[in-house]
Order: C-alpha cells, then sequence, then structure tokens
C-alpha cells in the first residue's frame, strides 16, 4: 500500500485531544502521571481507568487496565507508540517538571535543544515513552539567511533550565 496525499488538508485547528495509554498497574501509573508529573485526577472507573487533565480539561490521559493489567512492555522491535508528548507553557514550567522527575529520582533518557522548542525525554513505569517539553515563541525559532525553518537537535543544559524553575 503506498502512502496516498489527503485530498483535502486536515483543517489548521485540529489538534490532538487525549492520549489513552494501556498500563500493568493503575496505582503506579496514577502515582507517576499525578504524584510526580502532577496531572490531576478527574475520573475514576475502579482498579480498571482513570482519566487525568492539567487544568480541568475532562481528560488529556486516560490510563486503563482493560488489556494490560500485571502485563508487560511490549519488547523491542515492536511497534506502538513512541512517546506521549506534554507540552509546558513557559520554560520555568518546564524546569518545575524537570525538579519533579529529578526529586522522584527517575533518569532522563535525553534532554534536547531542538531550536524550535526544549524537551526531556523519560520513560513512565510502564515503559512508555514521555516526552515534556516547551515550544520557543515563533519569533525565536531558528532560521537560515534565506529565511527557511534550521532546526537541529543540541543537547539541553539542564542546570540553566532549572535555574529558570519559580520556587
Amino acid at each position: 500500500m503506498q502512502a496516498a496525499e489527503a485530498a483535502t488538508p486536515i483543517p489548521s485547528g485540529t489538534r490532538i485531544g487525549h492520549v489513552h495509554l494501556k498500563v500493568a498497574d493503575l496505582e503506579r501509573a496514577l502515582g507517576f502521571y499525578c504524584g510526580v508529573l502532577g496531572f490531576q485526577l478527574m475520573q475514576r472507573l475502579g482498579d480498571q481507568a482513570a482519566f487525568i487533565s492539567a487544568g480541568g480539561y475532562h481528560h488529556h490521559i486516560g490510563l486503563n487496565t482493560w488489556e494490560s493489567k500485571g502485563g508487560s512492555p511490549p519488547p523491542p522491535g515492536s511497534t506502538g507508540l513512541y512517546h506521549t508528548a506534554i507540552l509546558y507553557p513557559t520554560r520555568a514550567a518546564l524546569a518545575d517538571a524537570l525538579h519533579r522527575v529529578l526529586q522522584a529520582g527517575i533518569a532522563l533518557d535525553g534532554a534536547s535543544d531542538h531550536g524550535v522548542s526544549e524537551a526531556l525525554y523519560l520513560r513512565d513505569p510502564d515503559d512508555n515513552g514521555v516526552e515534556l517539553y516547551r515550544d520557543r515563541p515563533e519569533a525565536e525559532w531558528p532560521r537560515s539567511a534565506d529565511g527557511a525553518l534550521s532546526m537541529f537537535t543540541r543537547r539541553l543544559d539542564l542546570d540553566d533550565l532549572l535555574r529558570t524553575r519559580v520556587a
């Protein structure tokens, strides 16, 4: 099957509303997403599912054990979700997220400055990839001499990021 170009592009206002993750242990997942990252629990269905949010939205992330209770992560080399990206509104908010992650003893897989954004990469307790990031204002995006977007990947200075944290 060949990739097909859409006859009509998707509207520019379209966005991802939420992601739903299969987890092995709901309490453990809630400990990470609510206890470490600070999401709010909006609704819970016993020990089978929970819906969490930033800022009171009905849910940004659904967590469930319907097909995965006690299960293990997919093996390397299999298809599936690469990561869930969580967009923070400011650099200070991203710095606070980094502080929370480090305080919880969670290792980072990486930290990158992409020119247009700054990103932290880690794993949740079920080995799902998680990206915590903030976008730079478009006026700060790197551009070549002809004005074309010039993204890159460089190591993010974590100490500099943490200095922007509002305690």
